[in-house]
């Protein structure tokens, strides 16, 4: 049996450890309230999501590193598309709209940083159900 894509289980928030549960209790990011709510263990295979008091407050390097990823990638393509030169404002313009963009993608990043999170500490077992 092949191992699941990490990627494709990352971008639609699944258990690390049997990449099948769903890791976040509502599917959608709005309404904004409750869309960080976890269960405390997966529904399929039990795993703990909080693995400690605190555990995803290292989740701000996660969101910090995709935020200066987004950036650079974001001033590349204007400067690819568009050009950027102080004489006719096109850097302020392009930082202006890189902000809106990351303050309008900012629950995204938050639920994705805390799933490469517990990515991180939690790995696939194939055999997860021979433990349970």
């Amino acid at each position: 049996m092949s191992q699941p894509n990490i990627l494709a289980n990352i971008l639609q928030h699944k258990c690390p450890r049997c990449r099948t549960g769903r890791m976040f209790k509502q599917r959608t990011f709005w309404p904004l309230k409750g869309m960080m709510d976890m269960p405390e263990h997966c529904e399929t295979c039990g795993q703990k999501m909080e693995l400690e008091t605190g555990f995803y407050f290292g989740t701000g390097y996660i969101s910090y590193g995709l935020s200066c990823a987004i950036l650079i990638a974001f001033f590349i393509a204007y400067h690819i598309l568009f050009g950027l030169t102080w004489r006719d404002n096109s850097m302020i313009i392009c930082l202006v709209s890189s902000i809106i963009f990351l303050i309008m993608t900012q629950p995204i990043l938050m639920r994705i940083s805390r799933v490469i999170y517990l990515h991180i500490f939690v790995k696939y077992d194939p055999n997860w159900r021979d433990t349970n």
